[in-house]
């Protein structure tokens, strides 16, 4: 485009910027689905931590059975803010396996270090720890067929500064991209492989004996909520390897644009904990990012993760 003006420069330069970027100008925040009700909530205090994510729940006491009507009020808040976040809970193991039980049976993973059971993944980082899962945004176990409906999340012990997690929403993340983008990831699918997450901090001696329980698996790059019945972006750095039937240079540069996505403030929440904090967020709907910004320093979490159902 040529521009004219007055004086001395009457042609604007011409100037490009490189092609499949993140540029400036106005998001689309959507929290909710269309045709879903802004109703509000009876049996407990929500407080927004972030426009289109994450809410903080007040007013409800973890360790205890929830009744048919609060589990109900807790599930649709999930489905409408993706993350809840409930302060000084100080759960037992026990009592957060029992809570996460209310959305269904819990899933084990091998790959990682075990609590006081199979279902409990116990994170203890500080001096000499392995660096699993920090700096990396992702969603949990899209390596398995079924991957997480969602987990639980508690600090156990907090370092004195840093140690935040950040969540993504990926319905956002979908609303915001290029109709042509949308176009070209209508219907397709994508390879999902825990090898290639798992080997920056594991040794092929760690990793060959899971090799034949976890194979490939194949998902779509556009996942539709089974509850909502939103559009979500459903790939991600740790696990996502390439666009079926692509050619491998066109689904590497379509793949790092998709990978992007999850990197704009305006998707995202962040929690600073506290010990006893827990975090219940839906693994369908969000990518999430452990901030490794703590040294040395002991950070101690547990998290217990539901089963989930294969995307469609």
């Amino acid at each position: 485009m040529t521009v004219t003006a007055a004086g001395p420069n009457t042609v604007l330069r011409e100037a490009r910027i490189p092609a499949d970027g993140m540029y400036e100008g106005r998001r689309i925040l959507r929290r909710l689905p269309d045709g879903w009700a802004d109703r509000p909530y009876a049996h407990f205090e929500v407080v927004p931590q972030a426009r289109t994510i994450g809410a903080e729940i007040r007013g409800v006491d973890l360790s205890r059975p929830l009744a048919p009507a609060l589990r109900e009020e807790l599930n649709r808040a999930l489905l409408e803010w993706k993350v809840l976040f409930f302060r000084a809970q100080h759960l037992t193991s026990g009592q957060q396996r029992d809570f996460a039980r209310n959305w269904g049976e819990l899933e084990t993973n091998p790959l990682l270090a075990a609590g006081s059971s199979d279902d409990v993944v116990r994170f203890d980082k500080g001096a000499g720890a392995a660096p699993t899962y920090e700096n990396v945004w992702h969603t949990d176990v899209t390596f398995r067929e079924r991957p997480a409906l969602g987990a639980v999340l508690q600090l156990r012990e907090v370092p004195p500064f840093g140690g935040d997690t950040m969540w993504a929403d990926m319905a956002a993340a979908y609303d915001n991209l290029p109709q042509e983008v949308k176009d070209r990831i209508d219907g397709a699918r994508a390879v999902h492989d825990f090898i290639p997450g798992f080997a920056r901090f594991y040794g092929p001696e760690r990793l060959l004996p899971h090799q034949d329980l976890f194979p490939p698996v194949e998902h779509p790059v556009v996942r539709t909520h089974p509850e909502t019945g939103r559009r979500m972006l459903f790939v991600n750095t740790s696990f996502t390897t390439h666009i079926t039937g692509m050619d491998r240079a066109e689904s590497d540069r379509l793949l790092r644009l998709l990978f992007q996505q999850a990197h704009v403030p305006e998707y995202q929440v962040r929690w600073r904990w506290q010990a006893g904090d827990v975090a219940f967020w839906d693994n369908r709907a969000t990518q999430h990012y452990a901030v490794g910004d703590y040294g040395t320093e002991r950070r101690i979490a547990e998290r217990v993760a539901v089963e989930g159902d294969r995307p469609f």
